[in-house]
């Protein structure tokens, strides 16, 4: 089993080890286009500032961003397990987890990393179009998917990615996982589609998955799994539904 994970917004900006090397991450046959993405990052970021930052969606109170994106090269890099933050990181708890080997995390920058990676702060979101090559989700999309069909045979693979970063690699094993709050209105149990919540939960059970050292080989195998966690889970056609209910 594999948990695939969508990246933060939100990053630390600061490490305290070697400068990156790219042949010690996780999936070295991507180097080559990992090597290419910078290349093209760092050549955005040393033009005019404000056409950089729209290329990168970024507000004019964020030139810090592309100040560490021309430092790729040299930067102290850290883990990945302490580069990314947020709601779903947060909850994840990846610092005290005994074991970390079945998550991959999905990025626009690197393709896809493991959480030991060491990596220097940057910012690069998978919807940006970088000249010049272009949307980065269609761009991953055709350079990785040999290297992750390799990387991710023989599991299954719990989706827990957003949008973005899920359309990069698409494979008949994963199972999608789609959060669903429960309200019950006019005595009637209700159920809706969440966003921000969705991340917490998604971070919950991934923690929870981890801690027991859960490793499902099938969806019906998950979904028990979860179900003994003290989760609501229900199989779909593709996804695992997890039930919040206030």
């Amino acid at each position: 089993m594999l948990v695939l994970l969508p990246p933060s917004e939100g990053k630390a900006t600061d490490g305290d080890g070697p400068p990156l090397d790219l042949a010690s991450l996780t999936l070295p046959g991507l180097t080559a286009t990992r090597e290419e993405v910078m290349a093209a990052l760092i050549e955005v970021c040393s033009g005019p500032e404000e056409e950089a930052r729209g290329i990168l969606g970024l507000s004019s109170t964020q030139t810090d961003a592309l100040k560490r994106n021309l430092s790729l090269e040299t930067a102290p890099t850290l883990r990945a397990d302490q580069l990314y933050t947020g709601v779903l990181y947060d909850r994840l708890g990846l610092a005290d987890l005994p074991r970390t080997d079945r998550l991959l995390v999905f990025s626009g920058l690197w393709g896809a990393v493991g959480p030991a990676d060491r990596l220097p702060p940057y910012r690069l979101s998978m919807g940006v179009k970088l000249p010049p090559l272009g949307g980065l989700g269609a761009y991953w999309r055709r350079a990785a998917k040999k290297e992750l069909d390799e990387f991710t045979e023989g599991h299954l693979l719990v989706d827990c990615r957003s949008s973005a970063y899920a359309g990069v690699y698409r494979s008949k094993a994963a199972l999608a996982v789609r959060v669903l709050r429960e309200r019950v209105v006019d005595g009637q149990a209700r159920r809706s589609v969440v966003s921000h919540m969705a991340k917490a939960t998604r971070g919950d059970i991934t923690r929870s998955l981890l801690l027991e050292n859960v490793d499902a080989r099938t969806p019906e195998e998950l979904a028990d799994a979860l179900r003994d966690l003290g989760h609501t889970a229900e199989l779909g056609q593709g996804r695992l539904d997890v039930i919040v209910r206030d």
